[in-house]
């Protein structure tokens, strides 16, 4: 019985906008995917299929209850309620849904009771100012134009430090549009990096990156190890994550690209992260589930 009722919550996952049990179950932990609009080529910045491939892993493990929105910031807000966790997948910058309207308020009542935040790839991106020093207060750092740079590389791993984020990671290398020269806090207060890469000369020349390089900083910190993924621990109790990969939805197929994510969506929920990582499988057909119209 308890196989078909995960069965059931996998496909749940898999068919609707939302995936959740039907009303907030006690004992279980909520967390809510939030997936931005689609805005790139097929197979880049697919928001609704990798948060819902995220989803169909997080719903096979017990006590787990995640919730997927589609379409960027809810209609209906009342889905945040009961929520451990908010994940945030979608386009950032000045259209950030995270910083329209009253948003910034909302998040800030959620921080303050102790929600934890987690935002992926473009989604750490915010304009300099009220809503990057949000960011630096609830996820330690975020992407600043004309300071951080985006361009596509591929970021060798090879080693992780001992975190439960890291559980059961083994170091890899893949290639992903690897956002890096993150303005974190000052001195790094509270930051503590997962994902460090160092990035070759011609990566740092910025010839894929938007807008095209190359910046003197950037060229200037050669050699230099980066700042690929983040986490803080916040004074409220609440947690937060950066991660800057995620362009490619490719990606996900890689089992220590996800379990790092699945991790840290954990983590970031208050929960302790099993000692081997989180385990899921990921076929090449899932992969190509709820991938947006081109």
């Amino acid at each position: 019985m308890i196989k078909n009722l995960l069965a059931g919550l996998v496909a749940l996952c898999l068919a609707t906008a939302t995936c959740a049990v039907a009303a907030h179950a006690a004992g279980t932990t909520k967390i809510v995917l939030i997936a931005g609009h689609p805005s790139h080529g097929p197979g880049e910045h697919e928001f609704n299929a990798g948060c819902k491939l995220l989803c169909k892993c997080l719903a096979q493990l017990p006590g787990i209850e995640p919730v997927v929105v589609t379409g960027g910031w809810p209609k209906d807000e009342s889905v945040f309620d009961g929520a451990k966790a908010l994940i945030f997948f979608m386009d950032g910058g000045g259209g950030h849904p995270m910083i329209q309207g009253d948003h910034l308020a909302k998040l800030q009542q959620l921080v303050d009771q102790g929600v934890g935040l987690a935002c992926l790839h473009y989604a750490v991106e915010v304009p300099k100012g009220e809503p990057g020093d949000k960011f630096l207060d609830w996820l330690g750092g975020y992407y600043e134009t004309g300071y951080s740079t985006n361009p596509h590389w591929k970021a060798e791993i090879r080693a992780l430090p001992r975190h439960p984020i890291t559980s059961g990671v083994k170091p890899f290398s893949i290639g992903d549009e690897w956002y890096f020269k993150i303005r974190f806090r000052p001195e790094m207060k509270g930051v503590t990096p997962i994902i460090v890469a160092r990035p070759d000369d011609h990566t740092r020349q910025g010839v894929s990156a938007a807008p095209r390089g190359p910046y003197k900083h950037i060229l200037e910190a050669k050699g230099r190890d980066e700042v690929l993924a983040w986490v803080v621990e916040r004074p409220d109790g609440g947690r937060g994550f950066g991660f800057t990969g995620g362009h490619f939805h490719k990606n996900w197929g890689d089992p220590n690209f996800r379990k790092l994510v699945l991790n840290a969506i954990l983590w970031t929920a208050g929960l302790d992260v099993p000692a081997a990582g989180v385990e899921s499988q990921v076929t090449p057909e899932e992969l190509k589930e709820n991938l947006d119209p081109k």
